[in-house]
C-alpha cells in the first residue's frame, strides 16, 4: 500500500492526507471510530470522532470523559485535506463505514457491516468508492445466513417449549443480545431477564428509541425467583462461571455466526446453536464489493487470504489482503464481548 492515501502503521489504518487513524489499536493524536466493539475501539486517543448515536456506547465503555465529537451519518468533515464522511454499515446501534475523499479519489473503510435487516440499527448503505477495505469475518462459501426474522422465530420456539426450566441464551453483549431482543418483539411480548454486561448497553438501546422486548435485570430478583420457563440473555463470558449457579438446571444455547459449522455447538457444549451474526456472509461480502464499484480492494479480519483469492480468480478484481488487528466476531467468545 506504499503511497496510498490509507497506509497500515504499527497504531492502526493511516490517513495520510488527513494524519488521522481509523480504528486505531495503539494511542493516537486523532482516531475516527466505526463502531464501539472493542476490537475497533480503544482508550487512549487524545480526540475522537464517531457518529452521534454511538457516543453512549463509546462514552460507557471508553469513558464519560472521551474527547468525542458526534457526527451524522453522511454530515461531511474537513480533516486536514480530506473529506471524512460516516455511513451506516448495519452492524451495531451507531455502527459505521468511513468515506475519505483526497484530489477525487475516494477511499472507504467498511469497519464491520452486514447485509441483511436487522430492526436495532440502521441499514448498510451502498458507498461507492475507488478503494474498499473491506472485513472478511466470515469470508467463506459454507456461510450464509438465514433472515433475522427466522432466526428469531427458532429461538422463541425453544424457548417456548421448555415451560420449567430456565432457557438461557449466550450471545455478545453489544449488538447480538439488543438484536434478539428487537428480533422478538414479531413472536412475543414477554419480559426476558438480563445480565449485568447486556442490561447497562441494552438501557442505552432504549434511550436511541429501539423497539424491544420488556427486560429486566436478573439481579433485581429475589433469591428465591426460579426463572421457570423464563428466557435470561448473557454474555458467552459468564458460561460455566459462578453466575449460572442461580439457575437450577437450565436449557443452554449460543447465538453466533459461528454456529454454522457443524460441531462448534458440540465442541463447546451448549444444547442448542443459533446461527446469527451481526457480520456480513458469503453472498453479502461478494454484494457489498461488487456494488462499491471499487477498482481495489483490501481485505482484513478473518478470512482475508481465501476472500482476496476468490475476488481475483473468479470475479477478475484487483484484490489483496491486508494484516490488521482487528478481530470480527471472535469464534472464542470471550474477553470484552463483541
Amino acid at each position: 500500500m506504499a503511497a496510498a492515501l490509507i497506509t497500515v502503521r504499527p497504531q492502526g489504518l493511516y490517513c495520510t492526507a488527513g494524519d488521522f487513524y481509523i480504528d486505531p489499536w495503539q494511542p493516537v493524536e486523532t482516531a475516527l471510530i466505526t463502531h464501539a466493539h472493542a476490537d475497533h475501539a480503544y482508550s487512549g486517543h487524545q480526540h475522537y470522532y464517531a457518529t452521534a448515536i454511538s457516543e453512549g456506547i463509546l462514552r460507557k465503555r471508553l469513558g464519560k470523559d472521551i474527547h468525542l465529537r458526534g457526527v451524522a451519518y453522511g454530515e461531511k468533515l474537513k480533516i486536514g485535506d480530506t473529506w471524512v464522511s460516516f455511513h451506516s454499515a448495519g452492524h451495531v446501534l451507531g455502527s459505521a463505514q468511513v468515506r475519505v475523499e483526497h484530489q477525487h479519489d475516494v477511499w472507504v473503510v467498511s469497519g464491520d457491516y452486514k447485509r441483511d435487516f436487522d430492526p436495532s440499527c440502521e441499514p448498510f448503505e451502498v458507498v461507492r468508492c475507488d478503494h474498499f477495505i473491506t472485513e472478511a469475518t466470515f469470508g467463506l462459501p459454507i456461510y450464509r445466513w438465514d433472515s433475522g426474522q427466522v432466526t428469531a422465530e427458532q429461538i422463541y420456539q425453544w424457548w417456548e417449549r421448555e415451560p420449567t426450566r430456565p432457557s438461557l441464551l449466550f450471545c455478545y453483549a453489544f449488538g447480538k443480545s439488543q438484536r434478539v431482543l428487537a428480533e422478538l418483539t414479531q413472536f412475543t411480548d414477554r419480559t426476558v431477564y438480563l445480565h449485568g454486561a447486556v442490561n447497562v448497553l441494552s438501557d442505552i438501546y432504549r434511550d436511541a428509541g429501539i423497539k424491544m422486548l420488556p427486560t429486566l435485570p436478573v439481579s433485581q430478583m429475589e433469591k428465591s425467583y426460579k426463572f421457570a420457563g423464563d428466557l435470561i440473555i448473557a454474555p458467552p463470558s459468564s458460561y460455566r462461571s459462578s453466575w449460572m449457579k442461580r439457575f437450577k438446571q437450565p436449557q443452554t444455547a449460543f447465538a453466533s455466526g459461528w454456529m454454522a459449522v457443524r460441531g462448534n455447538r458440540r465442541r463447546r457444549g451448549y444444547e442448542r446453536g443459533f446461527v446469527l451474526s451481526d457480520h456480513a456472509d458469503w453472498p453479502g461480502l461478494l454484494q457489498t464489493i461488487e456494488q462499491t464499484n471499487a477498482k481495489k480492494i483490501y481485505v482484513t479480519h478473518g478470512q482475508n487470504d481465501v476472500l482476496a483469492r476468490y475476488l481475483t480468480a473468479e470475479m477478475g478484481l484487483e484484490a489483496s489482503p491486508l494484516e490488521t488487528l482487528f478481530e470480527g466476531e471472535r469464534e472464542d467468545a470471550i474477553a470484552l464481548e463483541h
